[in-house]
């Protein structure tokens, strides 16, 4: 690969996997790092930056092929915003279209933008799996905020030269995953029972690498011009099963109390964790036939391969 490609979020879960994926291909990278963020990579030309929506992008993005924008205000649980939505408009809409004006601006031929599934909405029913197509329902500031940057983009490309790829993933997971993934390798490494031996919903994840994988692809496919595209491992899990195979990756057997589901989502209700009772029982899947027909791709990486994965790099580093 020869391509140079200016990347944000270089630092997060996503946008190191993609730096480090670019670097191994042999392509020129520009990194943006907010300023006092520790990122160094042999071969990496970073650029630093204090106020995202603010930054004058215009002379680090001359001769860059494209732009993988990875950086984000992530949605976070108990958000102590007083106007969260304006929060998050300020950095993924302001600061998105921003930063893509100005790479049109410079040239850029291609602006790759990692949305979420949250645009989609929250949840599926069994067997009706959101599509690329389906009509966008988001329910939250952080789903609003990354559609409204989407509906940017689009207006964006119809009026200049440069191409606009979007993708939204689903639940992320891999080595060096945080949050609940990781509150969830600690319980079963741990031992702790859990009561979620029977539920029977369907959730689609995707891999860290598989992600990477399809973010790279759309760098110069011509197929992926202005397209948008959902993406999973292609096999969907239950919450049941999920613990159940993390638990074998884990070398432990996982303690699963078979409590029903609709008793979980009352007693969640009740307490005010009806999102959380959503994640848990509730059912949110894609159809990727879009992504794989349109750009002859399918995840490289095999569901139980990407969880030994994740489970060796807990062993090794977050177990405690």
């Amino acid at each position: 690969m020869s391509q140079s490609v200016f990347l944000t979020g270089a630092t997060g879960f996503v946008g190191n996997a993609v730096m480090l994926r670019l670097m191994l291909d042999g392509a020129s990278v520009k990194a943006s790092v907010r300023s006092g963020s520790d990122l160094s990579e042999d071969g990496v030309h970073t650029v630093g930056f204090e106020s995202f929506e603010q930054t004058e992008w215009r002379q680090h993005l001359t001769g860059v092929d494209a732009v993988i924008h990875c950086a984000s205000r992530v949605h976070v649980m108990n958000d102590t915003e007083t106007d969260p939505l304006a929060a998050f408009r300020k950095v993924n809409v302001d600061g998105t279209l921003h930063l893509a004006r100005q790479a049109a601006e410079a040239g850029v031929r291609r602006f790759i933008f990692i949305s979420s599934i949250k645009v989609n909405g929250e949840g599926t029913q069994l067997g009706k799996p959101y599509t690329a197509d389906s009509r966008p329902d988001p329910r939250d500031p952080y789903g609003v905020s990354k559609m409204e940057a989407e509906q940017g983009l689009r207006e964006l490309a119809s009026q200049a030269a440069m191409e606009v790829v979007i993708i939204r993933p689903v639940l992320i997971y891999g080595p060096g995953v945080k949050a609940n993934f990781l509150n969830m390798m600690r319980w079963l490494d741990k031992g702790i029972p859990l009561p979620f031996g029977s539920i029977h919903n369907s959730r689609s994840l995707v891999a860290l690498d598989n992600l990477v994988d399809l973010i790279i692809t759309t760098l110069a496919h011509p197929q992926a011009a202005n397209q948008t595209f959902l993406v999973s491992d292609g096999e969907d899990l239950s919450t049941t099963q999920l613990l159940r195979r993390m638990a074998m990756s884990l070398g432990t057997s996982a303690r699963l109390l078979p409590v029903p589901a609709w008793v979980l989502t009352t007693v969640a209700n009740t307490l005010g964790k009806r999102s959380l009772s959503q994640r848990l029982c509730g059912s949110l899947t894609v159809d990727i036939g879009k992504t794989r027909s349109l750009l002859q791709w399918a995840p490289p990486v095999a569901v139980d391969n990407a969880l030994d994965a994740t489970a060796k790099h807990f062993m090794e580093h977050e177990k405690r």
